[in-house]
């Protein structure tokens, strides 16, 4: 059931993220802060235009929005919502409301931040790539802002290796921010997940990347930064994963090339260095362990009614290990003997019960992908 309440205040002009936190938290639900009336509203420090606004009964905004959530894959994502992030949920305030284009349970897989300059030089838009290209091969969700340079190459490395990618954007998902990225923005919603908390028709604004930051930087495990001057965005998506108490990695370069000195910089701070994916993956390996156990995949089939009971069981924690290590892209048994660590038989013999379970299926050359449900 689609929650009204939220989505109304959501399309309320002047009613931001932000503001609506502060309302939902002052009065306990959506319902009852639309039900508080202007001298409450007014109370709390809501502008006067917009709480006019909220008083409206018309909302074009909110027909048109509606409008837009009955197409295939579109999201409105609430704290109630079963694939809101627990990870968003750890901040504060947790973001009350996003918008989702695409496959909202990449929400709670173990995710990595790549983020960086939007003038890169040739290696740092090599090194994204590659990064991006050996995260997502690990089971990891390659988060990025769709941004030029270091962003788009993220994403494109990870959807170059059939991984899963999350692009959280700084406009509403009826536009794309640069322009030039429409195709790749596509192909990110047909394969990942495109995520905003701006509400339909939210242009581009320098306010909004900060906001846009703090959502890449608090659903991720971890942030890496390739390549950043000392002023730049990436710095503050860095800082705001450090605040959020996630880890920060910084890729080190030539002292003579300025782009490295904001990851410099971030290394004199704290920031791990990190060469290779390796140093990443052996950092955060107890982390991804237990986020791996606590948030596995479970399909939509497992929400519906079945006859079978062994379909209602919980699945057991090595299942889960092995489905969130598979990911969304073909894998072999050396594979996931990588990702997870364990031995070829140990693998084979998951496998084997997941195949009978008919959650996974054997394919060409020996690869094994998700079954489709």
């Amino acid at each position: 059931m689609m929650p009204h309440a939220e989505l109304q205040m959501a399309c309320t002009p002047g009613i931001g993220a932000t503001l609506g936190s502060r309302l939902i938290q002052h009065f306990g639900t959506a319902e009852r802060a639309l039900a508080a009336g202007e001298r409450a509203w007014r109370e709390l420090g809501v502008p006067r235009a917009a709480c006019a606004a909220l008083a409206a009964s018309d909302n074009a905004r909110l027909d048109e929005t509606e409008r837009w959530l009955e197409a295939p894959n579109h999201h409105f994502i609430t704290r109630d919502h079963r694939h809101y992030s627990s990870a968003l949920a750890e901040l504060d305030p947790a973001p009350p409301w996003l918008y989702g284009l695409g496959d909202t349970e990449l929400l709670n897989y173990p995710a990595i931040a790549i983020v960086g300059s939007r003038n890169p030089s040739p290696a740092g838009l090599e090194a994204a790539r590659e990064f991006g290209s050996a995260l997502a091969s690990a089971g990891l969700v390659v988060v990025s802002g769709l941004a030029r340079g270091i962003d788009a190459a993220a994403h494109e490395g990870a959807l170059a290796a059939d991984g899963m990618t999350i692009a959280v954007c700084g406009t509403g998902l009826d536009r794309v921010y640069p322009a030039m990225h429409k195709e790749l923005a596509e192909r990110i919603a047909a394969n990942g997940l495109l995520l905003s908390e701006f509400g339909l028709g939210t242009e581009p604004a320098r306010g909004n990347f900060p906001r846009r930051n703090r959502i890449i930087a608090g659903l991720c495990t971890a942030t890496l930064v390739v390549e950043a001057a000392r002023a730049s965005g990436s710095l503050i998506t860095a800082r705001m994963a450090s605040a959020a108490g996630r880890d920060v990695f910084a890729l080190p370069g030539s002292i003579h090339n300025p782009l490295a000195r904001g990851c410099h910089q971030l290394i004199r701070d704290g920031a791990k260095l990190v060469e290779t994916t390796d140093h990443i993956l052996e950092d955060i390996a107890g982390v991804l362990d237990g986020y791996r156990r606590q948030h596995a995949y479970t399909s939509d089939h497992e929400h519906e009614d079945v006859e079978s009971a062994a379909a209602s069981t919980i699945e057991s924690d090595d299942h889960a290990t092995l489905l969130a290590a598979l990911g969304h892209g073909p894998a072999r048994v050396d594979d996931l003997v990588a990702r997870t660590g364990w031995s070829a038989d140990a693998v084979s013999s998951t496998l084997l019960i997941l195949e009978l379970e008919g959650r996974v299926q054997a394919g060409p050359g020996g690869a094994y992908t998700r079954a489709v449900s």
